[in-house]
């Protein structure tokens, strides 16, 4: 008999899983959770088997809780627009190899290590934005802009559009978890079909230009490959949401971390080595994306548990990142840690993601140069935040920061006045 509840959108549950997730591994690591119908698998061995044979489980409806119809209603708003997939997240096999293969020939580690300055410059110019209130929500105004509008960036989308991006991915996000009313999820499908008009319309600027960006290799890519458009409509959109919404809660998750274990972490006090430990530590510790859905391809056995064809599996990547069975004392913050090979919070196997290092960039640069222009930084009060409530991820909807408003932030409002003075 099990002594645990696993109800992962709980108040409980959302503020600390990581005891529960404890008692999952210990007591039955395949775990059925019959109110969502669902393995949960929780021990790290047993992640990385499932992450492994892509052939046993696929990766199909990967984000969505429900591999079900969606409601008629929903259904109806999104057939004014395309299928979601197949993309390089919910897509098995070759066609899952060639998807992956147009964005690595692209999104390659040199193109990544170019945007450097650009990353830097923006992290600048959005503290700059609000460095004088001395009081913000850093999820509004910092954690979900910066990824974007580097994404933006590499794939040649106008700046001033990012905003309407977020709206619409967040919203992609909660029709995955279908657990909304049918009202609401109606208004998600909305989002979700006008997001995939924006790109198809942008698509058809991007054909009369010969531009570098992102989507301009990716359009002539599938041109020599006699790829449909509405193919790299899909992928496209999957890179937009992928691409900022897991920086954005590792943003968020690092800065509640580092404050909690009260760390100097400004960027004059890191070395180039501890900052990418770091970066992955926040990454291990306070996994992003929680997990993600497989499902079961043949009737198989894991760990004891025998599977059925057509279950649906859930990989919890945050679970298994405080397995001490493979991490030494994984319930300890340690930014020295060297434990990159063994986290799992970028996946693993051949959906391991390619934006990884991108991601790590971003995090090595936003995270310590917030706290080195931020003096003092704290939480504005100890209820400041609220957590967002998604089963496959782990993060914030808004988090409330203060900061001391001396030094250059005293220098900068000096300046300002004396620009003002005739």
């Amino acid at each position: 008999m099990t002594t645990f509840r696993f109800d992962p959108l709980s108040d409980s549950q959302l503020d600390n899983p990581y005891p529960v997730y404890q008692r999952m591994r210990d007591e039955c690591p395949i775990f059925f959770d019959e109110i969502r119908n669902v393995w949960v698998v929780t021990r790290h061995e047993d992640v990385l088997t499932v992450a492994l044979d892509p052939e046993t489980y696929s990766s199909e409806n990967a984000v969505r809780l429900s591999a079900g119809d969606q409601p008629d209603e929903v259904r109806e708003v999104l057939q004014q627009g395309w299928s979601l997939t197949p993309n390089l997240t919910e897509s098995d096999g070759e066609q899952h190899r060639r998807l992956r293969a147009m964005v690595g020939r692209v999104f390659t580690p040199g193109r990544v290590a170019q945007l450097d300055p650009f990353i830097r410059k923006t992290v600048d110019e959005l503290i700059d934005g609000f460095i004088d209130a001395g009081h913000i929500d850093i999820i509004e105004r910092y954690a979900w802009p910066l990824p974007l509008i580097t994404m933006g960036q590499i794939l040649g989308i106008p700046q001033n559009d990012v905003p309407q991006l977020h709206r619409w991915s967040y919203d992609w996000l909660r029709l995955s978890e279908s657990a909304h009313p049918i009202s609401d999820r109606t208004e998600y499908a909305h989002s979700v079909v006008a997001m995939q008009h924006y790109i198809m319309d942008l698509f058809q600027d991007k054909k009369a230009a010969d531009e570098d960006d992102l989507i301009s290799l990716l359009l002539r890519s599938a041109q020599e490959a006699s790829m449909e458009t509405v193919q790299v409509m899909q992928l496209v959109m999957n890179l937009i949401i992928a691409g900022h919404v897991t920086v954005t809660r590792a943003i968020g998750n690092g800065i509640v971390t580092l404050l909690d274990h009260q760390l100097d972490v400004r960027e004059s006090q890191l070395d180039e080595q501890l900052t990418k430990t770091m970066a992955d530590e926040i990454l291990r510790f306070e996994s992003p994306v929680q997990g993600l859905f497989r499902t079961v391809t043949t009737d198989t056995e894991l760990n004891g548990a025998r599977l059925r064809r057509g279950d649906r599996v859930m990989v919890h990547w945050g679970a298994a990142n405080r397995d001490e069975r493979v991490i030494s004392d994984p319930d300890r913050f340690d930014v020295k840690r060297r434990a990159s090979r063994h986290h799992l919070a970028f996946g693993r196997g051949v959906h391991a993601c390619l934006g990884a290092p991108l991601a790590r960039i971003q995090l090595q640069t936003a995270i310590p140069r917030l706290f080195e222009r931020l003096p003092g930084l704290r939480l504005a009060s100890p209820d400041s935040w609220l957590r967002d409530r998604i089963m496959i991820a782990r993060g914030f909807v808004s988090l409330e920061l203060c900061w001391d408003q001396h030094e250059e932030t005293t220098d900068r409002m000096r300046l300002r006045r004396e620009q003002k003075t005739p």
